[in-house]
């Protein structure tokens, strides 16, 4: 008898548990393999939901925003959204620090307590990571009256 008349002959439960028997890889294709996410991936994301709250004027200090103007300032460079944000990564959850410059009359506290909400909601989200921690340094305040940090002209064209 042939495979295909021995498949005709078997009733369908017989046919269904051959199937199974047969099937390569069983269990859940998501558990099949690991995901590791760099710690860049995690400061991006944090330091883009970070400049989403209202309050925050900058993130760094006043040296890393000034060298950050200055790169800017170089033809095919873009703004870096990872200044003032550095992460630690495991392999289920990670912890970050920011430092972040907030506009003068707002609450500190609230600006903070808005960075934190908006930061673990992004990073929780897109990378499903445990955020375990945020913990934020404010390092300045940004004065109705200051003049944006802008490099000193090149004195050479």
């Amino acid at each position: 008898m042939t495979d295909t008349e021995q498949n005709r002959t078997q009733n369908p439960e017989e046919m269904a548990q051959s199937r199974r028997t047969t099937k390569r890889g069983g269990g859940d294709p998501a558990g099949r393999g690991r995901t590791t996410i760099a710690d860049g991936v995690v400061e991006k994301i944090a330091g883009m939901a970070a400049r989403d709250v209202v309050g925050v004027h900058a993130m760094g200090s006043g040296i890393s925003r000034t060298f950050g103007a200055v790169r800017e300032r170089v033809p095919g460079t873009s703004k870096s959204v990872t200044r003032g944000v550095s992460a630690e990564v495991g392999e289920v959850q990670t912890a970050l620090d920011l430092e972040i410059v907030v506009d003068y009359g707002v609450s500190i506290a609230d600006v903070a307590r808005a960075v934190r909400e908006n930061v673990v909601g992004a990073v929780e989200r897109m990378t499903g990571l445990e955020v375990v921690e945020v913990n934020i340094a404010v390092s300045d305040v940004k004065l109705p009256e200051e003049e944006e940090e802008e490099p000193a002209q090149p004195r050479i064209q």
